[in-house]
């Protein structure tokens, strides 16, 4: 007899198999001339709305007019809209008879930073964050998803004559903060409008144009995020002897943790710590008596991640007594867990994106390193989706970048600035297209 594990691993290739030759009963050539017809005649609307969006970014939880814009296009296409669902999310259904019911998301919110690639519909926005006035940019990219993810349900109630089941598009707020998710799962969104069958996002990233990527199994990495406050004793900056510098704190645990993922982890294994921002006292002369340091973890394995979450409190603590300073307050935050891609619906897409790109619908070789809290839809309980990418740059662009040595601006980055057209196309035919093969009658 075979082992268990054996059996199981032949079984799941078996189905995985199964679910691929599904793939082919529809004719993806077709479905994509026909998904870029209807791009060629709406295109520009999706570009004006892409622009809007990237011009008046707003930060996790106050996505107000962006909801509003989101909800009035999907209530033109026909979708029954739920607005204000887990805080400034939407919950769009479009029902097409009885069929699967398949989940595509999009994310609300931008990031607070400012945008300096000079383009003409550079965001000038400035929104309050913690409190401080802060500028405001779609530097990760969702502003593209979200035309995308328009562009989406644009095409599907175009050719709905050709699918059967109901769409549920999920525009969720706060995914910067790894919030929105677990808000409108907390809200009831499974128990209000049912438990999807399958599930798909997508991401830009600084690819080619024109390539869409994936992987089976994890696709992103688990963050969690730190906040430690050191405390200490001010004084006048020309009497140090007569303070407890919190600063000088900070400063040892930056460097110092760092001897937590060199020299403690599994060297490799994936496991990042990083301190981000460091906030502390209000004017050169003076020695204050805290400082704030935040940051982030990232991870892959488990393991990795308790041994790191560790590492930074014991680093913390010692470095406070090394000071003979009070004991630090360590806040230690779960954010978004790996997205994990079910592998028998991935192979079952895999041929639809070879036959619709070619060589440009590439096997992602490891997980990528950011996290995602849609990772939580599935965690809910929807284990089958995929969670893809697309490429945003103009092949020219990386080209010349390489030619200078140089790498083109990613994600997270002020100088971030895919382009449109070939972005949001490729993300509308390659959603559309994945979403048909699903649902195609």
């Amino acid at each position: 007899m075979l082992p268990h594990r054996i059996v199981r691993t032949l079984l799941f290739a078996g189905a995985a198999g199964l679910l691929a030759s599904a793939a082919q009963a529809r004719d993806v050539a077709a479905d994509k001339r026909a998904i870029d017809a209807g791009l060629d005649r709406g295109y520009a609307h999706l570009d004006a709305l892409y622009k809007d969006i990237h011009q008046h970014p707003e930060l996790a939880l106050q996505e107000t007019r962006t909801a509003a814009i989101l909800a009035k296009e999907m209530k033109a296409l026909g979708f029954e809209v739920t607005e204000r669902f887990g805080g400034t999310g939407i919950v769009a259904i479009y029902k097409n008879g009885a069929g699967p019911l398949v989940l595509v998301r999009t994310e609300l919110d931008a990031l607070p930073m400012e945008e300096k690639t000079g383009l003409p519909y550079a965001s000038h926005v400035v929104a309050d964050y913690r409190g401080k006035p802060t500028p405001a940019d779609h530097s990760c990219g969702h502003d593209i998803h979200m035309a995308a993810w328009i562009g989406t349900a644009q095409q599907l109630v175009a050719m709905k004559s050709q699918w059967k089941g109901t769409l549920m598009f999920i525009g969720q707020p706060a995914e910067e903060t790894t919030e929105g998710a677990r808000a409108m799962i907390a809200a009831g969104l499974f128990e209000r409008f049912g438990k999807p069958d399958y599930g798909f996002a997508l991401h830009v990233e600084s690819q080619a144009a024109g390539t869409v990527t994936y992987r089976p199994g994890a696709n992103s990495s688990a963050s969690d995020s730190l906040e430690i406050t050191f405390h200490g004793r001010g004084a006048h900056g020309s009497t140090p002897e007569l303070s407890i510098d919190p600063v000088i704190e900070a400063a040892r645990f930056t460097m110092d943790v760092q001897t937590v993922v060199s020299r403690e982890k599994d060297a490799a294994a994936f496991g990042v710590i990083t301190v981000g921002s460091i906030q502390s006292g209000s004017a050169g002369n003076i020695i204050p008596d805290t400082a704030v340091l935040r940051g982030t973890i990232r991870s892959f394995d488990p393991a990795v991640r308790e041994k790191l979450l560790e590492g930074i409190r014991r680093t913390a603590n010692a470095v406070a007594a090394m000071s003979a300073a009070p004991p630090p307050e360590v806040k230690l935050e779960v954010g978004g867990r790996a997205v994990v891609n079910d592998a028998a619906l991935t192979a079952r897409i895999d041929p639809v994106f070879k036959a619709a790109f070619g060589d440009k619908a590439i096997h992602q070789p490891e997980p990528g390193r950011p996290s995602e809290d849609y990772s939580e839809f599935v965690i809910a309980g929807m284990p089958h989706s995929l969670f893809f990418a697309i490429g945003g740059y103009d092949p020219k662009t990386i080209a010349a970048a390489e030619a200078r040595g140089e790498r083109v601006p990613g994600n997270h980055n002020p100088y971030f600035a895919p382009a449109p057209e070939p972005a949001i196309r490729t993300g509308v035919e390659a959603m559309t297209l994945a979403v048909l093969n699903v649902m195609g009658s």
